[in-house]
């Protein structure tokens, strides 16, 4: 694999176990009426390659599920991005 595929790769993973991380960290704030992240942080991030973590997040700690925005975008999003990393992985 060329090195910048690598990268490629690694900054999708990367991203992921950030978003992964925050989705749960704002679900436990938000059960303690703390301070939050803000959504437009949860989207940036997601848009910057951790779609895929963000979508794992969402569903396995039951956070942002009623938003249909997350609900819709943030799967979509993470399809794209993987499926973009893997075609150039495939042309490579």
């Amino acid at each position: 694999m060329n090195g910048w595929l690598s990268v490629l790769w690694g900054e999708l993973a990367l991203m992921s176990l950030v978003l992964f991380g925050l989705m749960g960290i704002d679900k436990r704030r938000a059960r303690k009426g703390r301070w939050r992240v803000r959504e437009r942080t949860l989207f940036l991030l997601a848009l910057l390659g951790g779609a895929s973590g963000g979508t794992l997040g969402m569903f396995l700690f039951h956070h942002k599920t009623r938003h249909w925005t997350f609900r819709l975008s943030f799967p979509i999003l993470a399809a794209a991005q993987l499926l973009g990393a893997a075609y150039l992985s495939i042309q490579m």
